[in-house]
């Protein structure tokens, strides 16, 4: 089947799960949460690297044939023309995706990261009697202080992906890459869907942003945290209080380095409307 693929990345509680409820909205669309292929994906390079017994027995242009059908099998069931495929990792991934899908482009939602540790802090308080796999022991749960700390850790939840996108956005391939910011996105979703379709080169389609469905109990069930990948019905802003004490507020509101980038082709949705 001769078709599109485009992934979306970005930082967590930034709306990607909306966004991707949303898109397959359009019948020609496919799109959902994060999925396991990003995993699949760095396991089957790590197969044949080197090192491995096998490095010698695939070239290149069998490798990157291996791992385009390794998109191509997982998708088999969905007759949709255009794949969009969720994980945070995809940043990281930039060099490889592209070789493998040279016309892919890779949406990433982004938030004010204190917004991110709010949301965190609220689903936590929402689940009090689950000790949720999200944190690995006592200790990085026990207050709110050690909760987002563990969150901001290089290789945690926050962390890793704001790092794997602040070096996307610097990347030779930056200019592949669209930065939406959630505030934009909740307040102005058609025009915001609008400049999506433009940049990955399909025509608009009339999204309903009343009726957006999204949800996957069993999944959050495992994480131990209800309602985790659980969207609104409706898009649109819902103003509130953060949770956080405000020294915390101010330390993590300070991080959100998209909305000052001048020196990268990356194209930005932020709250100015400015790409």
């Amino acid at each position: 089947m001769n078709r599109k693929f485009h992934f979306i990345s970005g930082l967590p509680r930034s709306g990607s799960t909306m966004t991707a409820a949303v898109l397959r909205q359009n019948p020609a669309f496919h799109a959902a949460m994060s999925g396991p292929i990003a995993g699949l994906f760095e396991g089957m390079i790590a197969q044949v690297s080197a090192g491995s017994e096998m490095a010698s027995m695939v070239s290149y242009d069998q490798r990157r044939r291996l791992l385009k059908g390794l998109f191509e099998s997982y998708y088999a069931d969905h007759p949709e023309s255009v794949i969009f495929d969720t994980n945070r990792s995809w940043t990281t991934k930039f060099a490889a995706i592209l070789t493998v899908f040279p016309e892919a482009k890779v949406i990433c939602l982004v938030r004010d990261v204190a917004w991110i540790m709010d949301s965190m802090e609220r689903k936590f308080r929402q689940n009090p009697f689950e000790h949720t796999r999200i944190f690995g022991n006592p200790q990085q749960r026990a207050t709110v202080y050690s909760r987002v700390e563990a969150l901001s850790g290089p290789n945690s939840l926050v962390g890793f992906p704001w790092n794997a996108l602040k070096e996307a956005c610097y990347s030779e391939y930056a200019d592949r890459l669209m930065l939406v910011d959630y505030d934009v996105l909740v307040r102005r979703p058609k025009e915001v869907f609008d400049l999506i379709y433009d940049f990955i080169g399909e025509e608009h389609f009339a999204h309903d942003f009343s009726k957006v469905e999204y949800d996957a109990p069993e999944f959050d069930a495992q994480l131990g945290m209800d309602g985790l990948h659980r969207v609104h019905s409706v898009v649109e802003p819902r103003e509130r209080k953060t949770v956080l004490p405000p020294d915390l507020f101010r330390r993590f509101s300070s991080m959100s380095f998209w909305r000052h980038l001048t020196d990268s082709p990356v194209v930005r949705v932020v709250p100015e409307l400015k790409k």
